[in-house]
């Protein structure tokens, strides 16, 4: 701003010590128009008319300030003061009584074009990005309590499907582990059969330890607490053998009760233990015990392998089961087992692969992180992300998942990098679809709504940039058609006498009332002492481009005194 007041300055005549102090002006009034943007704008209004060079710095102080004034009262209080000052310097600089109306036109002109409209469009576009921001940080407020009132239904609805399985399924496993432990001790039974009787007590109570559990879950949304030794079974009141603990730890009662049902079933363990995660620990067991399930459904009687292996960066578990002579046809299967170990598996930072193994039979493995997977925290968009607000490193130096962590309907939920200006993921990973499409769908309406915005504040531009062309055109024909009130013929001129009256010479001559002869007063012979003069251009051209013919006629006393034809320089 300095370097363009001081040329512009240059180019108007102006140098030395002048080309400095405007210079530096120039750069002060910049760097105060945010800190003081109503002094700024009043300051550099009515120095401009004095200083060609703040032309560049009204059209800048006039933007900065429709935006850093407060309010709307204070700002049309700044706006009118300096336009005010801006007339009023104008017209002390350029004084002439016959021109008063076409310098206040050119002044409104040359302040509604370089300060006012800007400012206005600076306004405009500041308050309408605020109504934004204010906008989107309600929906996002709308969000999130319509998030914590669905979480609300979902808790009572997984009550009241805890309380309906515990009264159902409860009271019927309750009948099955009285009957079989009533006939346990059935005197006419033979060795073998209350051995089998045996397992099915135990496995009726295991499902009532399982069953209980997953009520609790339902209910209160945690799981039951898991011993903090891998290798120590967790024994719950009623359950002597420990086969109920989900875990690692139960992976052994797994394959005895196996063994025990007349299974051929084997059990390798390779590796350093190491400690798992609750969640991973969980799924290893469940991935277990649904492999044994579908063997025992779709290979009865096969050999079936189970091999745990702790890989130094993953925990690894397989069931493997030969194939059968031929498959069991009334084999009930609903197909969700396997999908729900893909979903339990993918949740806590794993992979599960299911399918028919080299020789003919099947394969259920597990991949598994030692750590688990932590949910993502939510990220505001509007927000910058903070250092503190990172999730923290894990403990565990294999705790990296192997896949992203998701939400049950595999909505991926990242962290933007920083700097990030796309797209973002929007809510936590807790959302359903129906959730997340409607967050999308805001997000797809705000840049639409940015869209429609700058369409709406272009067509604001150019409406503001043809009412300027309308007014510049205006003023150009006004300044056109005025020049012939300055403006005389050489014969006209000559046809003026010395002594005529003066009433009777201005009935002969134009007013003079016209921007047009700015610059030709002062210059020339000097004027006859208490009188009044009137000068004009000439319609004739001077040899000389830089100088122009002017008439001057002095009036005292109600006469014309003295006439002069004379060349001046603007």
């Amino acid at each position: 701003m300095a370097l363009l007041a001081a040329g512009t300055e240059d180019v108007s005549g102006g140098g030395g010590p002048a080309l400095a102090a405007v210079a530096v002006a120039s750069a002060v009034l910049s760097l105060l128009r945010r800190r003081l943007p109503a002094t700024v704008l009043v300051v550099t209004s009515a120095l401009a008319p004095l200083t060609p060079g703040f032309l560049a710095l009204m059209i800048l102080v006039g933007w900065s300030a429709g935006r850093y004034v407060a309010s709307a009262g204070r700002a049309l209080a700044a706006y009118s003061t300096a336009y005010g000052l801006n007339l009023a310097v104008t017209a002390a600089e350029a004084w002439d009584l016959h021109r008063v109306l076409t310098l206040a036109f050119v002044s409104t002109l040359y302040f509604l074009g370089t300060t006012l409209a800007p400012g206005l469009a600076h306004r405009y576009w500041t308050q309408r990005r605020t109504l934004l921001h204010a906008l989107q940080e309600r929906n996002l407020q709308l969000l999130r309590e319509r998030a914590m009132l669905v979480g609300q239904a979902r808790m009572r609805e997984r009550q009241r499907i805890a309380q309906d399985m515990h009264d159902s399924l409860g009271h019927q496993l309750a009948l099955i582990s009285v009957h079989t432990g009533a006939l346990e001790v059935d005197p006419h039974l033979t060795d073998r059969q209350r051995e089998v009787v045996g397992v099915l007590r135990g496995a009726s109570m295991d499902a009532m330890h399982e069953l209980r559990e997953v009520v609790g879950i339902l209910r209160d949304g945690v799981e039951a607490p898991a011993s903090g030794d891998p290798g120590v079974q967790v024994v719950r009141p009623g359950d002597e053998t420990g086969r109920a603990a989900r875990g690692t730890a139960g992976i052994e009662g797994l394959v005895t009760a196996a063994r025990a049902a007349g299974t051929v079933i084997g059990l390798t363990c390779h590796g350093e233990a190491r400690a798992l995660a609750p969640a991973v620990d969980h799924a290893a067991y469940r991935i277990v015990q649904e492999g044994l399930t579908n063997a025992y459904k779709h290979a009865p009687g096969a050999r079936i392998a189970v091999e745990v292996r702790y890989e130094p960066d993953a925990f690894v578990v397989e069931v493997l089961n030969e194939r059968t002579a031929e498959a069991p046809s009334h084999v009930v299967s609903g197909g969700q087992g396997l999908t729900g170990l893909h979903e339990r598996a993918r949740l806590v930072g794993g992979i599960v692969h299911a399918g028919p193994a080299d020789d003919g039979g099947f394969r259920v493995a597990g991949v598994l992180p030692y750590g688990a997977v932590e949910a993502t925290p939510y990220v505001d968009p509007f927000a910058s992300p903070a250092a503190d607000a990172l999730p923290a490193p894990s403990a565990h130096p294999y705790a990296a998942p192997f896949v992203d962590a998701a939400d049950d309907f595999r909505q991926q939920s990242k962290r933007p990098p920083r700097g990030h200006r796309g797209p973002v993921a929007v809510g936590p990973s807790g959302w359903t679809v129906a959730e997340r499409e409607l967050a999308m769908a805001m997000q797809a309406g705000r840049g639409r709504s940015t869209g429609s915005g700058i369409a709406i504040g272009c067509g604001i531009a150019v409406a503001a940039l043809v009412l300027l062309l309308v007014a510049g055109g205006f003023g150009m024909y006004f300044l056109l058609g005025s020049a012939s009130n300055g403006m005389i013929d050489p014969q006209q001129y000559d046809a003026v006498k010395v002594g005529e009256s003066e009433q009777a010479v201005r009935d002969k001559l134009p007013s003079g009332d016209t921007i047009a002869t700015t610059g030709l007063h002062g210059k020339g012979p000097a004027e006859p002492d208490g009188s009044s003069c009137l000068v004009l251009m000439s319609s004739a051209t001077s040899e000389d481009l830089e100088k122009e013919p002017v008439f001057r006629f002095c009036f005292k006393d109600g006469k014309l005194i003295e006439k002069k034809s004379y060349e001046v320089v603007r």
